[in-house]
């Protein structure tokens, strides 16, 4: 028989549901639950994703000492990032699959990613060929990070379903700024690269999973004490267009605004990719390695930045208003990158990787808000997953793509492609739709 203590507890906690038929587990405080505010989990999450992203906004610093040291071709070397990004979007929706079930919980799926991610990172320290880079680095530390942002990107969703715009942006920015000091360093010491990444393999290991041990997910459909859950839903600040109804995984397939975000998606992140894989080598050979590196650290850091701010303005403005610019700006920035990078001028290049950063970078803190707001809740992470998976096939477009119009045009077709792949995300963004909703009843974006 229950204890009066057990049976207080158990009374306490109830299930309620809004008027848009989102529930909500009420009674459980994160304290309870954690033994620590939930702010925790975003320091928690927010330290692995930084640890993490090394591998993808680093690698374009390495790419000039890997051609230089092995002679290994620059297509390659950047060919090696397109396969470690196919492999870290493809594991988004498995690791949200498989923990939905119980199958793979947050602490397993952090550990594992940590080993693999220090793998990923020795492998580019010490491989003496191309298969084991392809091997270490692209499948490995592909796989490892893709864990480690699948779980992160999940527990955000979980344990912030009152405010998920602005904790996402703080999650997904530390992703990106993280690399900073390992871009500053690998430029300063090009000589000590293997040094470098084992010293960073370990710092990674050891930071995710440190996180691995204290990250945990609340009971599915948790809501904290504060606000009260169905007055929030009615409160058009935070719910400018509440899904119409929920949709699983295996729905998305069957609804047209899938394919059209889908797309976009695949857009934002091939400018993206184009940017970390070619800018830095563009930049070098023209301006100099100090220049390259300075460029390559301040899109990072304008990439973290601008996904913190745009979490912030998400939903006072509306996702859809800021995707549409964010992609706009994103095109008009390889432009500038072109022109200012080809004539030598330091300032307009720098102003131009900022414009980039705060552009297609900031893709990602959108989609999620944009998956909860034309999906629902009920199986947000997993069709958060399905989408993010765009970014493998940004991949091939960006870096794959983009390596043959390098060979046959130059740099100036590269950049004017990547231009109007941008500008051609910005037009299509503007014809998304909520599913299920008559184009009529739909509020000002």
């Amino acid at each position: 028989m229950a204890s009066s203590e057990e049976a207080v507890t158990m009374a306490e906690v109830r299930e309620l549901r809004d008027v848009y038929g989102r529930r909500y587990r009420v009674g459980e405080s994160d304290r309870e639950l954690l033994g620590r505010p939930r702010t925790w989990v975003t320091w928690l999450a927010g330290a692995a994703m930084l640890a993490a992203g090394v591998q993808q906004y680093g690698f374009g610093a390495l790419v000039p000492q890997l051609t230089r040291v092995h002679g290994w071709t620059f297509g390659a070397i950047v060919l090696s990032l397109a396969v470690w990004a196919i492999c870290q979007a493809g594991a988004a929706f498995p690791t949200a699959w498989l923990r939905e079930r119980g199958l793979l919980p947050a602490p397993a799926a952090m550990a594992a990613g940590a080993v693999l991610c220090a793998a990923g990172l020795v492998t580019l320290g010490h491989a003496t060929n191309l298969l084991t880079v392809f091997l270490g680095y692209s499948v490995l530390g592909g796989l490892g990070t893709g864990l480690v942002y699948a779980t992160c990107v999940g527990a955000v969703l979980a344990w912030f379903p009152d405010r998920t715009a602005p904790s996402a942006g703080v999650v997904s920015g530390a992703f990106a700024y993280g690399s900073v000091p390992f871009v500053v360093l690998a430029a300063a010491l090009p000589a000590a690269r293997p040094a470098l990444l084992d010293v960073t393999a370990g710092v990674v290991l050891v930071v995710i999973a440190g996180c691995a041990l204290l990250l945990r997910y609340p009971p599915r459909h948790w809501w904290p004490a504060t606000p009260e859950p169905r007055t929030w839903a009615l409160d058009r600040a935070h719910n400018r267009r509440p899904a119409v109804r929920h949709y699983r995984p295996a729905e998305l397939f069957r609804c047209g605004t899938t394919l059209a975000l889908y797309l976009v998606v695949v857009l934002a992140a091939a400018v993206l990719l184009f940017d970390l894989a070619y800018l830095a080598t563009f930049v070098a050979g023209r301006s100099g390695p100090g220049l390259a590196a300075a460029a390559l650290a301040l899109l990072a850091a304008a990439t973290g930045s601008g996904r913190v701010l745009i979490g912030r303005l998400a939903d006072r403005l509306g996702r859809h208003r800021i995707l549409r610019f964010a992609l706009l700006a994103g095109g008009v920035a390889q432009f500038v990158l072109f022109y200012s990078g080809e004539h030598r001028h330091a300032v307009g290049l720098l102003l131009g990787v900022a414009l980039a950063g705060l552009g297609n970078g900031c893709c990602y803190t959108l989609l999620v808000g944009l998956v909860r707001e034309y999906f629902g809740e009920e199986s947000a992470a997993q069709n958060f997953g399905i989408l993010y998976s765009a970014k493998a096939v940004g991949a091939v477009v960006g870096i794959g793509l983009a390596a043959l119009v390098v060979t046959s045009h130059g740099f100036v077709g590269a950049f004017a492609a990547a231009g109007v792949l941008s500008l051609a995300g910005a037009v299509l963004s503007g014809r998304l739709t909520q599913p299920g909703r008559p184009k009529s009843l739909l509020p000002a974006a």
